[in-house]
């Protein structure tokens, strides 16, 4: 993530501020009871709390569901007489709504309790967290995680501690793998991969595609979280099908009530354009760009809206990149489209004016990095909502793959989920928008959007402990030899940072801690999202 050397604000134990804190509820002051530092020490799996797998146990009785208030003297408690696992003591809570003063009672890898220290249970364990904020564990629901297949790129084990040092706790990976998962026996080869290395939760795409579709009800029920629709692909394992079978997939995924994510470009356009091109003997960097043009993003989202509103499916658009598709987005939303969008942080943060300082050919990503005017229309409809998720389209390569000197033989992607948060948290600094903005669209949004929510996403009791402790002072800069990840070849090489998650929690245990990964492998298990 960031080198030592690199690295200044708070040391490793965060010192905690003693005597009155302030913080954001009407004005009031409440006293900080006096703590000395980080325990740094963190819960392993298979401690109490968890089964005989490693994983975490269910609570013995269900936690009441409230909907607690944003208070400091409120609480919903197990009972003064019950010893919990876990306490995160004296940090801010971030929700989409506010920051607040609260403690966090955790017990069984659920969250049981929260509100003032003095209402709370005791606990075997207690993190102090004076000076931090504590957010829910970011969910990513776009990666590529290569593994089967492409394991010289990225593994289970490298993603996912890439993952966890980067405050994601929950991911998922998408089906262009080799073999890809367009069947129950390819959901079922990667989910046991995934399961003995992952040490953050996961979910899984199916693929559709257009000989599988009597297939994809028992891939949902094999474990697919969700199904990816590829209407712009050149890749021979993940073919686009036809506007017949997409529309026949959406009708199958809507009686099942499950989100289709859509990679939303036109085929025919993409191939045309390509092969005039290198014909053209084309194979500058600009080339890349001009296959890729904004018409083939507009026309697919514009077609995948009318294929929803027909069927009833439930859409999500993947990595938004144009600012010309946004009013085809309202567009379809005001007829009535259930329809999700999500966009990256190379296309918040990067122009195709950064060719000149990482290489041109190094920026190839589909779809592409555009010009820079784009960047300040997707940041509005980020903050309005018009984009609700932000992703990473995780998709790392070894930087001799990125650096080869025809655009066409170039692998287009970049990793994501370990500088995703840090990219953030450094534009928080900057003022270009709140924590409470980020964990709506990183956090809540995710869940909500796939059927994960309350049970992740949120800090609320009888959520999943996946909890993020976050330094705001915290100072340093990319550096792709930090990263974690095989394939760690970054476009955010020297970023300046201001803000780092400094540890990572998933039900309950601690999975990252000061830029270091430390969660057991096989501490991740698989998702399983509510339907309808």
């Amino acid at each position: 993530m960031v080198g030592a050397a690199q690295r200044s604000g708070r040391a490793a134990r965060v010192r905690g501020d003693r005597g009155l804190r302030r913080h954001r509820d009407g004005g009031r002051t409440h006293r900080g009871r006096a703590r000395q530092g980080h325990d740094l020490r963190h819960r392993r799996p298979g401690a109490r709390g968890a089964g005989d797998d490693g994983v975490a146990a269910p609570p013995e009785r269900r936690p009441v569901h409230r909907r607690h208030r944003h208070r400091r003297d409120r609480a919903v408690t197990p009972g003064p007489d019950r010893t919990v696992d876990l306490l995160i003591t004296g940090g801010l809570v971030v929700s989409p709504e506010g920051t607040i003063a609260a403690d966090i009672a955790v017990d069984r890898g659920r969250i049981v309790a929260l509100g003032a220290s003095d209402l709370l249970p005791p606990a075997r364990e207690t993190i102090y967290a004076a000076g931090l904020h504590v957010i829910p564990g970011a969910i990513d629901v776009h990666v590529h995680f290569r593994e089967p297949g492409f394991s010289h790129k990225e593994t289970w084990t490298s993603a996912t501690r890439a993952a966890a040092v980067g405050g994601v706790t929950t991911v998922f990976d998408m089906p262009n793998t080799d073999p890809p998962t367009a069947s129950v026996a390819a959901i079922e080869q990667k989910h046991d991969i995934a399961q003995r290395q992952a040490i953050v939760d996961f979910g899984l795409y199916g693929l559709i595609g257009e000989g599988n579709l009597d297939q994809l009800e028992s891939m949902a029920a094999a474990g697919a979280v969700s199904f990816k629709l590829y209407m712009g692909s050149e890749n021979p394992l993940v073919p686009c099908p036809s506007d017949g079978a997409i529309v026949e997939a959406f009708e199958i995924l809507a009686r099942l009530g499950i989100r289709c994510t859509v990679h939303a470009e036109n085929t025919p356009l993409l191939t045309w354009r390509g092969d005039r091109l290198r014909a053209a003997g084309r194979t500058d960097a600009a080339a890349h760009l001009e296959q890729h043009i904004d018409l083939a993003a507009v026309e697919a989202v514009s077609r995948a809206g009318i294929f929803a509103e027909w069927t009833g499916a439930k859409i999500h658009i993947a990595h938004e990149s144009t600012r010309r598709s946004l009013p085809h987005i309202r567009f379809a939303r005001q007829r009535g489209v259930d329809m999700t969008v999500e966009t990256c942080p190379h296309y918040l943060l990067l122009s195709t004016d950064d060719g000149a300082r990482l290489g041109d050919n190094f920026m190839r990503v589909k779809p592409p990095v555009r010009e820079a005017g784009h960047a300040a229309p997707l940041w509005a409809a980020l903050l309005d909502g018009t984009i609700d998720i932000l992703s990473t389209d995780h998709a790392p390569h070894l930087r001799a793959e990125k650096t080869r000197p025809v655009i066409w033989d170039c692998a287009p992607g970049f990793p994501g989920v370990e500088t995703s948060m840090l990219l953030m948290l450094a534009e928080i600094s900057r003022g270009r928008l709140t924590l409470e903005h980020y964990v709506r669209m990183a956090c809540e949004a995710p869940a909500k959007a796939f059927g994960l929510y309350p049970r992740k996403g949120a800090l609320r009791v009888g959520a999943d402990a996946d909890i993020v402790l976050v330094d705001m002072t915290r100072t340093g800069r990319i550096t792709a030899a930090d990263l974690h990840s095989i394939g760690n070849a970054t476009p955010f090489e020297g970023f300046a940072l201001c803000g780092m998650p400094v540890r990572t929690l998933v039900r309950g245990a601690t999975v990252a801690l000061d830029g270091q990964p430390v969660g057991t492998l096989g501490w991740g298990r698989a998702v399983t999202p509510r339907r309808g």
